[in-house]
Protein backbone atom coordinates (compact mmCIF):
# COMPACT_ATOMS: atom_id res chain seq x y z
CA UNK A 1 0.00 0.00 0.00
CA UNK A 2 3.14 2.44 0.71
CA UNK A 3 4.49 1.49 -2.51
CA UNK A 4 1.56 2.35 -4.56
CA UNK A 5 0.96 5.80 -2.33
CA UNK A 6 4.54 6.96 -3.29
CA UNK A 7 4.34 5.47 -6.38
CA UNK A 8 0.92 7.89 -7.29
CA UNK A 9 2.76 10.83 -5.60
CA UNK A 10 5.95 11.20 -7.47
CA UNK A 11 3.86 9.81 -10.64
CA UNK A 12 1.27 13.19 -10.13
CA UNK A 13 4.24 15.64 -9.19
CA UNK A 14 5.90 14.39 -12.38
CA UNK A 15 2.98 14.91 -14.16
CA UNK A 16 2.24 18.55 -12.84
CA UNK A 17 5.37 19.88 -13.21
CA UNK A 18 5.83 18.74 -16.47
CA UNK A 19 2.47 20.58 -17.54
CA UNK A 20 4.11 24.33 -15.96
CA UNK A 21 3.05 23.78 -12.30
CA UNK A 22 6.31 24.19 -10.64
CA UNK A 23 4.43 25.32 -7.43
CA UNK A 24 3.65 21.51 -7.19
CA UNK A 25 6.83 20.99 -5.57
CA UNK A 26 6.61 23.18 -2.21
CA UNK A 27 3.96 20.62 -0.64
CA UNK A 28 5.42 17.92 -1.79
CA UNK A 29 9.15 18.51 -0.77
CA UNK A 30 9.88 18.34 3.34
CA UNK A 31 12.11 21.21 4.46
CA UNK A 32 15.44 18.76 5.14
CA UNK A 33 15.10 17.81 1.15
CA UNK A 34 18.31 16.11 -0.02
CA UNK A 35 19.64 16.56 -2.57
CA UNK A 36 22.50 13.98 -4.10
CA UNK A 37 23.08 15.43 -7.41
CA UNK A 38 26.75 16.92 -8.23
CA UNK A 39 26.29 21.25 -8.03
CA UNK A 40 22.54 21.21 -7.17
CA UNK A 41 21.60 22.30 -3.36
CA UNK A 42 19.99 20.61 -0.73
CA UNK A 43 16.87 22.29 1.30
CA UNK A 44 13.23 22.54 -0.27
CA UNK A 45 13.46 26.02 -0.85
CA UNK A 46 17.47 26.25 -2.43
CA UNK A 47 16.40 23.66 -4.28
CA UNK A 48 12.62 24.67 -5.97
CA UNK A 49 14.50 27.80 -6.85
CA UNK A 50 17.25 26.16 -8.48
CA UNK A 51 15.13 23.85 -10.23
CA UNK A 52 12.27 26.87 -11.51
CA UNK A 53 15.72 28.13 -13.06
CA UNK A 54 17.36 25.46 -14.81
CA UNK A 55 16.70 24.12 -18.14
CA UNK A 56 14.45 21.04 -16.89
CA UNK A 57 11.83 24.20 -16.15
CA UNK A 58 11.07 24.39 -19.71
CA UNK A 59 12.03 20.98 -21.50
CA UNK A 60 9.11 18.85 -22.52
CA UNK A 61 9.26 15.67 -20.11
CA UNK A 62 8.37 12.26 -22.04
CA UNK A 63 7.95 9.56 -19.25
CA UNK A 64 9.13 6.56 -20.79
CA UNK A 65 8.82 3.67 -17.21
CA UNK A 66 7.93 4.34 -13.38
CA UNK A 67 9.42 1.87 -11.13
CA UNK A 68 8.33 1.67 -6.87
CA UNK A 69 9.52 -0.43 -4.26
CA UNK A 70 8.68 0.70 -0.70
CA UNK A 71 10.02 4.52 -0.02
CA UNK A 72 11.86 4.53 -3.28
CA UNK A 73 9.96 6.04 -6.44
CA UNK A 74 12.16 5.56 -10.08
CA UNK A 75 11.14 7.34 -13.33
CA UNK A 76 13.40 6.97 -16.47
CA UNK A 77 12.15 9.82 -18.67
CA UNK A 78 13.23 11.63 -22.16
CA UNK A 79 13.95 15.11 -21.56
CA UNK A 80 13.63 17.92 -24.27
CA UNK A 81 14.96 21.32 -23.60
CA UNK A 82 14.10 23.91 -26.08
CA UNK A 83 16.48 23.73 -29.39
CA UNK A 84 17.72 20.30 -28.29
CA UNK A 85 16.52 17.97 -30.75
CA UNK A 86 17.80 14.62 -29.33
CA UNK A 87 17.61 15.48 -25.52
CA UNK A 88 18.98 13.66 -22.19
CA UNK A 89 17.92 10.02 -20.88
CA UNK A 90 16.76 10.59 -17.42
CA UNK A 91 16.57 8.49 -14.09
CA UNK A 92 15.56 10.12 -11.15
CA UNK A 93 15.13 8.16 -7.96
CA UNK A 94 13.27 9.64 -5.18
CA UNK A 95 13.32 8.73 -1.32
CA UNK A 96 9.91 9.62 0.34
CA UNK A 97 9.18 9.42 4.14
CA UNK A 98 5.35 9.83 5.76
CA UNK A 99 4.34 10.99 2.48
CA UNK A 100 6.83 13.89 1.30
CA UNK A 101 9.61 13.79 -0.73
CA UNK A 102 13.02 13.40 1.25
CA UNK A 103 15.79 12.35 -1.08
CA UNK A 104 16.69 13.09 -4.78
CA UNK A 105 19.42 11.10 -7.11
CA UNK A 106 20.02 11.17 -10.66
CA UNK A 107 21.86 9.61 -13.95
CA UNK A 108 21.52 11.35 -16.72
CA UNK A 109 22.94 10.86 -20.22
CA UNK A 110 23.02 12.26 -23.72
CA UNK A 111 21.03 10.61 -26.11
CA UNK A 112 23.52 9.79 -28.82
CA UNK A 113 22.97 9.60 -32.56
CA UNK A 114 20.60 6.90 -33.26
CA UNK A 115 23.23 4.92 -35.21
CA UNK A 116 24.91 4.49 -32.07
CA UNK A 117 21.57 3.08 -29.93
CA UNK A 118 20.40 0.41 -32.67
CA UNK A 119 17.83 -1.03 -29.67
CA UNK A 120 17.19 2.86 -28.76
CA UNK A 121 17.49 4.43 -25.51
CA UNK A 122 13.68 4.36 -23.98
Amino acid sequence: MVTAMNKDLVLHAFTEFASGNHDILRPLLREDFVEHSPGNPSGRDAWIEFTRNSPVAAARLHLKRVIAEGDLVMLHYHLLAPGDERGLAVVDIWRLADGRIAEHWDVVQPVPDQDQIPNGMF
